[in-house]
């Protein structure tokens, strides 16, 4: 994957790469959950004009992806279309061609074939998988999601062929049980998680690209050793609060042959594909775990002045 801001089409305003799995890329993402109920509802509504197409930034694509299950020749096969609640379940799945064969060869981008989100439509619940193929081109993972309701599938992934294009494809996903809408956490430019502070500068501008800053800091000081974690220091992804539309953002540089990260920032480019408010997740390493920090941001207006750090995980799932 390039570098600057990749996005996808899962579905994410994320339209902006993306636990627990086992086996090739085991790992279960961070789950993150925050305050209640605003935004609940199913309804998705349409992208807006010109957001058709996924791709990651430095290409000649629109910056929203995961909007649509079919793209390029290619269709995601959700064939786990619903979950219960508070039970581990089995997530399965298969990209076909246009043939409708099962795809079982992929570029590999930052260490995976493919990369797989899962998002609440009130993006309160996120989580970062990494599911494992089996020959015939089925994909699966372990999922528990904590809370009833309508979710976004997202899997991100190149074609082997060549000159093949990277896709975001997005699907649908019901976890049953007893539903409570819960509201878009309020914008903030600080997240807590698991005893790190993690702060935000630079500011979402709809249609141009714009630089994000993300600083860890641990008991009141900056990180400095931040580990690579899937070939990069950091992986932020935007959902677009509305229709998700899925922004798969990476950070700008690489961690080369070094192990670890002689600063605490981690710079990223992005352009949202509109104004109106995103959730941006970003996950980094340190001391050899993955923590998911989260913050609501919106393209199109002023910076929120710096408050509570509100976005952290809840259930503890690590990798």
């Amino acid at each position: 994957m390039n570098t600057g801001l990749r996005i996808t089409t899962f579905a994410a305003a994320l339209a902006a790469t993306f636990g627990a799995a086992y086996g090739v890329g085991q790992g279960v993402g961070p789950v993150v959950a925050d305050n209640p109920p605003k935004h609940g509802g199913e309804h998705t509504p349409p992208a807006p004009e010109g957001e058709k197409g996924g791709g990651h930034a430095g290409r000649d694509t629109s910056p929203a992806g995961g909007l649509q299950i079919s793209e390029g020749g290619y269709t995601l096969d959700l064939r786990t279309p619903r979950v219960t609640a508070g039970q581990q379940a089995d997530l399965r799945f298969t990209v076909r061609d246009a043939g409708g064969r099962a795809v079982t060869a992929y570029q590999r981008e930052h260490d995976k074939e493919l990369h797989l989100i899962v998002a609440s439509r009130d993006l309160v619940t996120y989580r970062h998988l990494h599911p494992t193929r089996a020959a015939d081109g089925t994909w699966s993972t372990p999922v528990d999601l904590p809370r009833a309701g309508g979710y976004r599938v997202f899997a991100d992934f190149t074609p082997a062929e060549k000159d093949a294009e990277n896709l975001t494809l997005g699907a649908d996903l019901a976890a049953s049980g007893p539903y409570q809408a819960r509201q878009l956490p309020p914008e903030s430019t600080t997240a807590r998680v698991d005893g790190y502070g993690v702060r935000l500068t630079g500011v979402l501008r709809p249609g141009k690209a714009s630089e994000l800053k993300l600083k860890v800091s641990r008991d009141g000081k900056p990180v400095t050793d931040l580990q690579p974690y899937l070939g990069a220091y950091g992986h932020l992804v935007a959902l677009r609060s509305g229709d998700l539309a899925y922004l798969h953002v990476h950070p700008n540089g690489e961690p080369g042959d070094g192990t670890t990260r002689p600063g605490p920032d981690i710079s990223f480019t992005a352009t949202a594909p509109s104004s109106g408010s995103y959730r941006l997740f970003l996950d980094f390493r340190h001391d050899g775990k993955v923590h998911t920090a989260a913050f609501t941001a919106r393209a199109g207006g002023a910076a929120p002045e710096s408050g509570t750090p509100e976005g952290h995980a809840d259930d503890g799932h690590g990798h």
